[in-house]
């Protein structure tokens, strides 16, 4: 339950190894803090968890797959209904995988999950940023959006698919979007930001075979959970960036992006064809 005055936030893959941690530091920062997972044991083994860790921590536990734009969609209008003033929104769900698949509503997964659904989330949950400002949008991106390339015409790569190219192409697509959104929200009290946890050792790779071997191979040479989440959990509660907006942020400090990301009309040009694959989700999922 929400105490009097507590503020809330929301954590989308809640039960990672960062997003474990980021839920973490934000019980402990004193907010209620809403889990997003796909597991419900998974979830509420989290959620006890947080408690061993925070005995006074307040969470709620939210199930949905976010590899649906519509489960999003209807996730954004289910939290924003019952907490219609929210602080702190954290997109970390993510995924790289080594094949293409398609999503059950016909989307590309990496994109689906990457980029559109945490479009779709925050277009649910705005409104209610806005209502709880000061408030913060935190996504998590990658150091791969540096040097990706990106087509307005051909987002989720038909003709041309490659894992990194995916996997690239959907984070700086979520920085695009990201930027626009900071753009458009200044002065509205809402902030947004993208942050890059550094290499870590997640469950961000649902692979086996070699790709999965390889990762795992290098477990000793990645961030922990925990360190990865530290710069996150900074953009999010640290008061010297409750003013930044619009940024890249690495370790600490706000970095140059890709510079796609920074020119105006190849933004517009992403940021438009993307709403356009979600709206068009959305609108079969609500037609009666």
């Amino acid at each position: 339950m929400v105490g009097s005055g507590q503020r809330v936030s929301v954590v989308t893959g809640a039960t990672g190894g960062i997003g474990r941690w980021i839920a973490l530091g934000l019980a402990q920062a004193d907010q209620h803090v809403v889990l997003v997972c796909r597991d419900a044991v998974k979830g509420r083994a989290l959620a006890d968890w947080i408690r061993q860790h925070a005995p006074a921590a307040s969470t709620e536990l939210r199930l949905a797959d976010l590899s649906s734009l519509c489960a999003a969609h209807r996730l954004g209008q289910e939290i924003a209904a019952v907490h219609p003033r929210l602080s702190v929104l954290v997109n970390n769900a993510g995924m790289f995988t080594a094949r293409r698949t398609t999503t059950a509503e016909g989307h590309d997964i990496v994109l689906a999950l990457n980029h559109l659904a945490p479009l779709v989330l925050t277009d649910a949950l705005e409104e209610a940023l806005r209502a709880g400002s000061p408030s913060r949008i935190v996504n998590v991106g990658s150091s791969t959006s540096d040097r990706a390339r990106i087509d307005p015409d051909d987002l989720e790569l038909v003709r041309h698919w490659g894992m990194v190219r995916a996997y690239g192409g959907s984070k700086l697509a979520m920085m695009m979007s990201t930027f626009a959104r900071a753009q458009r929200l200044r002065g509205s009290g809402v902030v947004a930001n993208v942050v890059h946890p550094g290499a870590v050792a997640t469950g961000l790779v649902r692979e086996g075979g070699a790709i999965g071997a390889a990762w795992r191979l290098m477990g000793p040479f990645l961030r922990t959970g925990q360190q990865g989440a530290d710069t996150p959990l900074q953009v999010a509660l640290a008061p010297a960036w409750a003013a930044a907006t619009g940024e890249y942020v690495k370790d600490r400090a706000a970095v140059r992006p890709n510079r796609r990301a920074l020119d105006p009309v190849l933004v517009d040009k992403v940021e438009a064809a993307s709403r356009q694959l979600a709206a068009r989700t959305i609108l079969v999922d609500t037609l009666p």
